[in-house]
Formats: structure tokens, sequence, C-alpha cells
């Protein structure tokens, strides 16, 4: 992606204030909120990259006794087999 940078002056003491503020309550950087903010106003959409991993997956799983003891079951055997 061919990403540009702007130098923007005179930004306004309560603009400033305000976009600070909501950069520190949603734990983003003032970067991100002001290209969110732009994007915003300019009436463009700006989606971050979509991953494709299992972070959504994590964390999932619900205790289920009969797989644990098909795991016993499974260590159980002998590791080799003649």
């Amino acid at each position: 992606m061919n990403n540009m940078q702007y130098t923007i002056r005179s930004i306004p003491p309560k603009l400033d204030k305000t976009l600070r503020n909501r950069a520190n309550k949603t734990g983003k950087s003032l970067n991100e909120v002001v290209l969110e903010s732009l994007a915003k106003g300019a009436g463009v959409d700006i989606k971050k990259e979509t991953f494709r991993d299992l972070d959504w997956f994590v964390g999932t799983m619900e205790a289920d006794p009969k797989f644990d003891e098909a795991l016993e079951w499974l260590d159980s055997l002998p590791r080799e087999m003649e």
C-alpha cells in the first residue's frame, strides 16, 4: 500500500483535546483516531486488513468429561506397537 504523510498545522485546542481523549478511551493511537475521523468526514471507508487467523476460536472450547476420558484412555495405550 502506498502511504502518504501529512503535516497538519493550527489544530484548535478543543479538537486536539477531543481526539486525544478518544484515543485514550478507545486504547487506540492518536494517529489511528485522526485517520478514522478524517475518513469518516470524507465519507471514505478505510477498513483495516482482515486477518485470517484463529484468534476468534481461542478459549471457546467448553470442558467435556467424555473427551477427557478418551484422552486418558489414549494415553494409557502402549507408545510402541510391536
